[in-house]
């Protein structure tokens, strides 16, 4: 039963991370067909844009090493497949491939920037300059991925002025769309808010950001809505609920693709999601990786059937 509520967008734009952010995570490597026939199926569900792949180091992210194998697969679908490179080789083996849409990934933190990228986060940002700077030249999109903006398992809680700055550097180097990601799950609505009116208030509207929820502690769904009444129009989820951070233990799954599209279909806003179809994608999946999915909704619509 739809019921809308005011203060809402009509439409929102859900970035599909399960086939990257998801699958990195996994203790085995998913074969590279399934890979692609995940991405298929995510797109014939509706979903517009799905993230693809990652254009790391195979040292560093061993179960996303077939990138070079995998985009080829799925580059002919009519939908946004945007990638993550973490420096200008990735950005390299992207362009070579015919990638559209690229992201780099930060840190609000210096903590998490030691132990994902091993640099300050100063050095980070000067990394991913002439990435960024190179990417707009080729008539790319980039975004700009920020971990850490609300709590730390090293350093506790971020204080917002901390996460304003690196985001307007981020903003500054030239990231078109910039996503606040709550990597290990310890945001709470009045926090959600508190940072983006002070990002609106440092000249980021939220029509240039979007939010990464992780459900560590059930409240992803609560901080999505928070954002969505203040204006986000764009929201990362993952098929399944799969997904956490092989960089930070503490993370566990991404806010669940088909858990948001319940919450985002019954206030009556528009996804061009088939549910359906998405629900039984992620039931596949499950089985493919041997195990249930964590989503409260693909197990209830699953079980239904």
């Amino acid at each position: 039963m739809r019921v809308p509520a005011p203060g809402l967008p009509a439409r929102v734009r859900i970035h599909e991370v399960g086939p990257r952010d998801g699958l990195q995570n996994e203790p085995g490597t998913v074969p590279t067909e399934v890979k692609a026939e995940f991405i298929r199926r995510l797109a014939g569900a509706g979903l517009d844009t799905v993230e693809a792949t990652s254009f790391v180091h195979p040292k560093w992210v061993p179960q996303l090493a077939d990138a070079e194998r995998l985009y080829p697969l799925v580059g002919d679908l009519d939908v946004r497949l945007p990638v993550l490179v973490p420096n200008e080789r990735g950005l390299d083996r992207a362009l070579s491939l015919g990638a559209r849409e690229v992201a780099v990934f930060a840190s609000a933190t210096e903590s998490f920037a030691r132990a994902n990228l091993n640099r300050t986060v100063d050095e980070a940002l000067a990394m991913f300059e002439p990435v960024v700077a190179r990417a707009k030249a080729e008539g790319l999109a980039v975004r700009g991925y920020l971990s850490m903006c609300f709590g730390d398992p090293w350093e506790g809680p971020v204080p917002l002025a901390q996460v304003v700055r690196v985001t307007r550097r981020l903003a500054d180097l030239g990231c078109d769309e910039l996503s606040l990601g709550d990597t290990i799950g310890v945001a709470t609505p009045g926090h959600v808010a508190a940072l983006l009116t002070a990002l609106d208030e440092a000249g980021l509207p939220a029509s240039r950001l979007a939010v990464h929820f992780h459900d560590t502690y059930g409240q992803a769904l609560a901080n999505t809505l928070a954002a969505l009444q203040h204006g986000v129009t764009t929201v990362d989820a993952s098929a399944g609920g799969l997904g956490g951070c092989p960089y930070a233990k503490s993370a566990t799954g991404n806010l669940a693709t088909e858990d948001l599209v319940w919450m985002l279909h019954g206030l009556g806003i528009e996804t061009g999601v088939d549910l359906g179809r998405l629900t039984a994608t992620s039931v596949w999946m499950a089985q493919e990786l041997g195990r249930p999915s964590p989503s409260r909704t693909v197990r209830a619509l699953s079980h239904k059937e």
